[in-house]
């Protein structure tokens, strides 16, 4: 809800400039609005938003090459209230899958049935719940094809869970037969001494989500992540860290700053 809050907040706030996304405000229901001028009023969240709103951005691009290349089935992890499926522009040629715990996704369902938001066709529910069965068999009990090249979108998911879980699922990733593409996001360890701009955010962040009792579990360095992902069989094509992400979609240079905080990573099995 949180992140689904903030999406729609950009569309308001910024008017949608770096990510759009019309369903974002829609499927939020009747509270939506109220949530979104309450976001706007906390001037700390800002960043989140911008980083919320960019890694949206840099998952729906790097989808969209990939399309281009051949992938034709999408897999949104841990999918929330995530909008995509809903205003897909890749058309029916996409096979869609949302995996997400049960009850999570009775809850989206009916948000969507209110909100008058059609499910298409093309989109299959994958109701995992990982305490009783393994991503893979979810998927292909719902009809996932694992000969065929997929793209796998993993957004606010992997800071909450713990390393185990995180590898297995990147494992898994990385060896489907047809191969695969993976976009998530992580953040990197707050650091002292020495200068963290973004370590404020973080604790702020930290507190905020350990409240209501998802705390944050994992943080990585990015040379150590990167070497682990090559020990999967993952490649690391690009991870842009807040200083890049500025760079690419703002234009704006930041070399005096470290580029530590959040990042948002593509990588490609490499088998």
């Amino acid at each position: 809800m949180g992140a689904a809050v903030q999406r729609a907040a950009h569309q308001v706030l910024e008017g949608g400039r770096l990510f759009s996304d019309p369903l974002a405000l829609r499927i939020l229901g009747p509270a939506g609005e109220a949530a979104v001028r309450a976001a706007g009023l906390d001037p700390a969240k800002g960043r989140l938003r911008l980083f919320i709103a960019l890694r949206s951005r840099f998952a729906e691009d790097a989808l969209g090459q990939c399309f281009e290349q051949g992938v034709r089935q999408l897999v949104v992890l841990g999918a929330g209230l995530d909008t995509y499926a809903y205003r897909n522009p890749l058309g029916e040629r996409l096979r869609m899958f949302e995996v997400d715990h049960p009850s999570t996704q009775a809850w989206k369902r009916e948000r969507l049935a209110a909100a008058g938001i059609p499910i298409p066709g093309n989109l299959t529910y994958v109701p995992v719940d990982f305490e009783r069965e393994a991503l893979a068999d979810g998927l292909v009990r719902c009809g996932f094809d694992p000969g065929q090249a997929s793209f796998f979108s993993w957004l606010g998911v992997v800071p909450y869970l713990t390393e185990e879980a995180i590898f297995s699922t990147l494992g898994c990733i990385a060896s489907l037969p047809g191969g695969a593409r993976v976009v998530f996001d992580y953040g990197n360890p707050a650091v002292s001494p020495g200068p963290d701009p973004w370590a404020a955010d973080r604790e702020a962040l930290a507190q905020r989500v350990a409240s209501v009792g998802e705390s944050l579990r994992s943080h990585f360095e990015t040379h150590d992540l990167h070497a682990r992902l090559t020990a999967l069989g993952l490649r690391v094509v690009e991870d842009l860290g807040p200083a890049l992400m500025r760079e690419r979609f703002l234009g704006a240079r930041e070399d005096a700053l470290p580029d530590r905080g959040g990042h948002i990573l593509l990588a490609i099995a490499s088998r």
